[in-house]
């Protein structure tokens, strides 16, 4: 089980995906956990942080020009998905093909 902290316990918000959500719902009713918090705890307090290697794709910022359109569908795509605009610049440009197609002569 997990110890118990001698600091009084403090609200922690991060975002996880929905998959990972219903993951700690499974791991509740699997132990018999009454709470989400208590889920966390024992990930936390069981996990060798000391030894993981977190995965990271290094970032960059860029800047490009596009025209004031593409912006605005941009923006409200972003809205409508719930997403940010890098979000879906980062779809749109992994489906990008990297090759064009051949131009007919």
């Amino acid at each position: 089980m997990a110890k118990k902290s001698s600091k009084p316990s403090a609200p922690l918000t991060f975002d996880l995906p929905i998959s990972l959500i219903a993951r700690i719902e499974t791991c509740r009713k699997g132990h018999g956990f009454s709470t989400a918090s208590e889920v966390v705890r024992t990930a936390i307090a069981s996990f060798d942080f000391e030894s993981c290697q977190p995965e990271r794709d290094p970032h960059r910022q860029i800047s490009v020009r596009i025209a004031g359109d593409q912006r605005a569908m941009l923006k409200r795509y972003a809205r409508i998905k719930k997403a940010s605009v890098g979000e879906l610049l980062r779809i749109a440009i992994e489906a990008l093909p990297t090759k064009g197609a051949k131009k007919k002569k």
